[in-house]
């Protein structure tokens, strides 16, 4: 027995849910999840079903047969329109006749003969034959004074009594054309969600608005819509570390020494190319110059550009699987979370996510420790030396963190963030994952531990340094690089902001 799932499309009348589920019990699939609502769409309900594979072939079959079973979701098109009719008795009924004919479904209808407009009718039509279409505009053309308002065939415009045929549209402008078993399976994905976040008492029109602001977000920062803050920082008389941050999503740091330059962490997929041309205008680069690349955990806006580089990401055996499963709670106590799961897939998909090709794995820990992390192994760029060190999970299993005591450096990956340093753009899109995974931590619990025990060390660091008139920085994964002031992260050094248009 397998679990499978399936869009239904069903008439908007009473027993359609019987006859559904009659066809599913008549083979003994057993139904583990059902969501309809027609507030949102009065036709579409998903269903998953445990069921051996030829009782689901047979469970399909036989909705497909009585119209049920949706298996495409192609564009709609829409026509909006003013119609004249006369005052006499029987001119509507006619009227409807032609739409009736024309295959058409009335999704708006206006008359009011005390009205301001007593002989004109109101009209939006969804028609998913675009042929028909022509064949009534010229019928009604024919017969009635019409004026055309709106005439799409992009589906762009279509109103809420097919909800998820618009949503469908809008994927398929985000991630491109795709095959119709895709998007059904990531419709019905996002419909799981909204499912859920509904059930905790979120509105399901929030949830779709929210996944969909994500990809149009990355989508519209990339290209001549892309910038950054730039902080540079000499750490020693060899070595450059720089931090960039781009439109969206995690910083990305890249530590330069006279033949060598490593990158930590990548930035998502879909800027990579004007990620390089940033590159390029500090003197970094191209691909082929980048020597080395450490992942520091496996969300997509950290690893999602890895492909590019020909060099092997190098992570944990943690960061590795959860590229692997496509699920960035594996090995978590909420690795079987929803929200997780589909998170991973969304933001994998709109980010254009490109997994390094080659991965080489830290070794397993020792019995070194930095505070209360694993010290997994220590890597020399020039004249710096960093640790690796191990977390705990509590944002992702298998996050690392890189520590120089002697110079300074403390990457903490999405550990320790100087919130306040973000720009409202950047915090709005952020919010967007705290909201559609509820926290971007997979345990909370854990994540909190591992920050206070970051921001220890970079006092003692600090204690350390001080005698040589030097601060610990604290390089976040997200926001500015900062120093710890009065036990708050205050940005350190300057920032200089990137756009593609500078000369």
């Amino acid at each position: 027995m397998k679990k499978f799932g399936f869009i239904a499309h069903m008439p908007d009348e009473p027993g359609s849910l019987e006859r559904a589920a009659d066809i599913i019990k008549q083979y003994n699939g057993n139904i583990n999840r059902i969501q309809y609502d027609r507030r949102i769409d009065p036709c579409t309900v998903f269903y998953e079903v445990t069921a051996s594979e030829e009782a689901y072939a047979d469970i399909t079959g036989d909705l497909q047969r009585v119209g049920y079973l949706q298996t495409s979701l192609k564009p709609v098109s829409f026509l909006k329109f003013f119609v004249h009719l006369p005052h006499i008795p029987g001119s509507l009924s006619t009227f409807l006749k032609y739409i009736t004919i024309s295959g058409a479904n009335i999704g708006y209808i206006d008359f009011d003969d005390a009205g301001r407009y007593p002989d004109r009718l109101t009209v939006s039509l969804n028609l998913d034959n675009p042929s028909a279409i022509e064949q009534l505009l010229d019928e009604l053309k024919s017969r009635y004074q019409l004026e055309i308002l709106e005439y799409d065939t992009t589906g762009r415009h279509l109103d809420d009594t097919i909800f998820y045929v618009r949503l469908a549209q809008e994927i398929r402008d985000l991630i491109g054309e795709s095959e119709n078993e895709f998007v059904l399976s990531f419709l019905a994905d996002t419909n799981h969600i909204a499912q859920e976040l509904t059930n905790r008492g979120n509105d399901p029109r929030k949830v779709f608005d929210s996944v969909l602001q994500t990809g149009r977000t990355l989508r519209a920062t990339t290209g001549a819509g892309f910038y950054a803050d730039v902080q540079k920082l000499a750490v020693t008389k060899e070595t450059t570390v720089y931090c960039f941050q781009p439109p969206c999503g995690g910083s990305i740091y890249v530590i330069a020494s006279p033949g060598e330059t490593l990158m930590l962490d990548t930035g998502y997929g879909i800027y990579h190319a004007d990620v390089m041309k940033m590159f390029a205008r500090f003197g970094i680069g191209p691909e082929r110059a980048i020597t080395r690349v450490i992942i520091s955990h496996a969300d997509a806006d950290h690893c999602g550009a890895g492909g590019f580089f020909p060099v092997p990401g190098i992570m944990h055996t943690g960061t590795r699987e959860i590229i692997k499963t496509n699920n960035r709670a594996y090995g978590s106590r909420n690795e079987h979370s929803v929200l997780e799961a589909f998170y991973t897939k969304m933001i994998n998909c709109f980010s254009q996510f490109k997994a390094s090709g080659e991965i080489t794995c830290l070794p397993p820990a020792g019995a070194k420790m930095r505070s209360i992390f694993p010290v997994l192994d220590t890597i020399r760029i020039g004249d710096l030396e960093l640790e690796i060190l191990e977390g705990f999970g509590g944002h992702t299993y298998g996050q690392i963190y890189l520590f120089s005591a002697s110079e300074g450096l403390l990457f903490t990956a999405d550990a320790v963030i100087n919130f306040s340093s973000l720009t409202k753009e950047r915090a709005d899109y952020s919010s967007l994952a705290d909201f559609l995974v509820t926290s971007v931590n997979v345990d909370s619990e854990l994540a909190r531990k591992e920050r206070r025990a970051l921001l220890e060390l970079a006092a003692e660091t600090d204690r350390g340094l001080a005698p040589r008139g030097k601060r610990c920085r604290i390089c976040g994964g997200h926001g500015t690089i900062s120093v710890l002031e009065n036990g708050k992260l205050a940005t350190c050094g300057e920032i200089l902001h990137y756009t593609p248009s500078e000369n």
